[in-house]
């Protein structure tokens, strides 16, 4: 298990990369992490999900930090990875998704009692995952030390001992800090916990080591953990998927300044790794407004994202002036485009009768689309491999929602999904002048040739960017970076 001084220590990219290198040795590796809390989620196959209605072979989701590790193992994501999401909702604390199903809504508080129910499950999760493989690389969650949750602890110190876990701290050396955070972690710890841990690795190391030399003796010696590695910073670490919304804090744009798209920084964003591919464009460069920020007047397209309360960030729009700017931005000519959530913002209105998302109500929408959309309790969760007829273009990526939208505006959708055996599915909705669009479907943009072509019509610069092999680079490129940084061979050595 590696577990963090904090959040944001680099425990996700740094499991990525050892389940990579270990991979490429030929070990079969599979990542765990039993609760991650994120509104970034990918959507999953298991064969022990019950079936649909129809019969059809039903979805799950988990986080994106855990797909991302299970594509480092080159294996398709599975539920029983990370088998507790919280996803953050405004008002009502977080949706929690059990096992791939969403089991409700949860104050913080509740949930909290909640948490030692799903233990059982976590820990059959983590046995089917340990049973296909010779190594298991366990994540923890937010700080180890976390004592005042000990007693409803899932994820951390109490996960280790259940399953008799070595347990490795990693401590983050950019925020600086390192020495107390180790040494409090140690200083808080059980004398049982503090025996569990077999060493530490210092991360996002910038610098010469040989200056830093001394401050890792302190730690051991006032811990008594052996120095496992330090891992240099990774500069690559951008070109992945990121694991929540505090990546936000430092967001990544593209090095184009062709084409301008800006995204609203909204409170409960979700899946925003949909601007990943866009952001790699040479010719295109993403930025994101945040709060207290006009959206500017130069920009080309205004994107709004997924969000996890769609009606709650409307509201989030209107009191930023955001809704202003983007119809000034349209009536000057520009481009709108909604993904998920988004696309339910640029309709007349968004109706949560059961209150999935909040209190029961309705908000009204930018009106910029002429569609309604109601939430409901059942989550549309389907992968997507299939041919736009609209582009020519071939449309991958998944859908992930709990709202239905109809009205007259569908009857111009943005695509035209074709399967395998010819079936066509409008998805998505386009104004009359062509300006504004939105659909569903999340990693729109992953696909080459649809971004090329969508690039194309808003005349972009259109470059050879082969967007997935980018990623499979940047993975390799991290286990390289993983090999050169620690002794693998040790650090499998302390795994039982």
């Amino acid at each position: 298990m590696i577990q963090g001084t904090s959040s944001d220590v680099g425990k996700s990219l740094l499991v990525a990369g050892l389940c990579r290198a270990y991979t490429r040795r030929g070990i079969a590796v599979r990542p765990f992490k039993a609760q991650n809390m994120s509104n970034n989620a990918a959507v999953s196959v298991d064969s022990d999900l019950p079936p649909g209605p129809d019969g059809e072979i039903r979805r799950g989701e988990i986080g994106r930090a855990q797909a991302l590790q299970a594509r480092a193992c080159k294996l398709p994501p599975s539920i029983h990875m990370n088998p507790v999401l919280l996803k953050p909702q405004a008002y009502v604390g977080s949706q929690v998704v059990l096992r791939g199903r969403a089991l409700g809504n949860w104050p913080a508080r509740h949930y909290h009692e909640l948490k030692p129910t799903l233990m059982p499950a976590v820990l059959d999760s983590l046995r089917r995952t340990a049973a296909e493989a010779d190594l298991v690389i366990v994540e923890g969650a937010g700080s180890g030390t976390e004592v005042y949750l000990r007693h409803c602890d899932i994820t951390n110190m109490k996960l280790a001992e259940l399953a008799d876990l070595p347990v490795v701290v990693l401590t983050d050396n950019d925020r600086g800090g390192a020495i107390a955070a180790v040494v409090g972690t140690h200083a808080l710890h059980t004398e049982d916990e503090r025996a569990r841990i077999v060493g530490y690795i210092v991360n996002k190391f910038r610098g010469d080591f040989s200056l830093y030399e001394p401050a890792c003796r302190v730690i051991s010696e006032q811990t008594g953990w052996p120095l496992l590695g330090v891992v240099r910073w990774f500069d690559a670490a951008g070109r992945l998927p990121a694991e929540d919304a505090l990546a936000l804090e430092k967001p990544a744009v593209g090095e184009g300044r062709g084409l301008t798209v800006v995204v609203p920084q909204l409170s409960r964003v979700a899946n925003f790794d949909d601007l990943d591919p866009l952001a790699a464009e040479p010719g295109v460069a993403v930025r994101w407004i945040r709060p207290g920020e006009p959206i500017p007047a130069d920009a080309d397209v205004v994107l709004l994202p997924g969000s996890k309360t769609t009606r709650a960030d409307l509201e989030v729009l209107r009191r930023e002036g955001w809704d202003i700017d983007i119809r000034a931005h349209v009536r000057r000519g520009g481009r709108v485009v909604g993904l998920c959530a988004g696309f339910q913002m640029l309709g007349r209105v968004v109706r949560d009768p059961l209150g999935i998302e909040g209190d029961p109500g309705e908000t009204a929408g930018l009106g910029l689309l002429d569609v309604d959309t109601t939430i409901g309790d059942d989550k549309r969760l389907i992968d997507i491999d299939r041919i736009d007829r609209v582009s020519g273009e071939r449309v991958t990526g998944y859908e992930m929602h709990m709202g239905r939208t109809q009205g007259p505006g569908l009857e111009r959708p943005w695509l035209r999904l074709v399967d395998g055996d010819g079936r066509e599915t409008p998805e998505g909705a386009v104004s009359a002048d062509g300006r504004v669009m939105g659909a569903y479907v999340h990693g729109l943009f992953a696909a080459d040739g649809f971004r090329r072509h969508w690039l194309a019509q808003l005349g972009a610069q259109i470059s050879a960017l082969d967007f997935e092999a980018q990623v499979e680079a940047t993975l390799e490129a991290l286990a390289d970076h993983v090999e050169a940084n620690l002794d693998l061979d040790a650090l499998l050595a302390l795994a039982r």
